[in-house]
C-alpha cells in the first residue's frame, strides 16, 4: 500500500470522477456548465423538492449571483448551503 492509498483510506473519499459538462437554457441562451455527477444529483433533488425544473433552478441561482462569481462556483456553494442547512435543521451541523 502506497502513502497516497494510505491517506485516501484514512480520509474515506468518495468515488470521484471528473466533472460532466451539461448544456441548460438560462434567459434563453444556451450555455454549458461542468460540475462533478454529485452536484447534478444534488442539484435534481434540490428542484424536485421545490416542484422545479432543474433548468429553473439553475436559472434562478444564476441570477442571483454575483458577476465575479463563476455560474459552476455558485451552484456548489448553493448546493453546500442546502445540504448545511438541511443537517442544521436536523441538528448535525454547526
Amino acid at each position: 500500500m502506497t502513502t497516497n492509498d494510505s491517506i485516501a483510506e484514512a480520509l474515506r473519499l468518495p468515488a470521484m470522477a471528473p466533472p460532466a459538462k451539461r448544456s441548460v437554457t438560462i434567459g434563453g441562451h444556451r450555455t454549458s456548465v461542468s460540475l462533478e455527477d454529485a452536484f447534478w444529483r444534488e442539484l435534481r433533488g434540490i428542484a424536485q423538492d421545490r416542484g422545479r425544473t432543474v433548468a429553473a433552478l439553475i436559472a434562478g441561482i444564476d441570477a442571483a449571483r454575483p458577476p465575479a462569481v463563476g455560474l459552476a462556483t455558485a451552484l456548489r456553494l448553493y448546493v453546500l448551503a442546502e445540504i448545511r442547512q438541511k443537517l442544521a435543521a436536523q441538528g448535525l451541523a454547526d
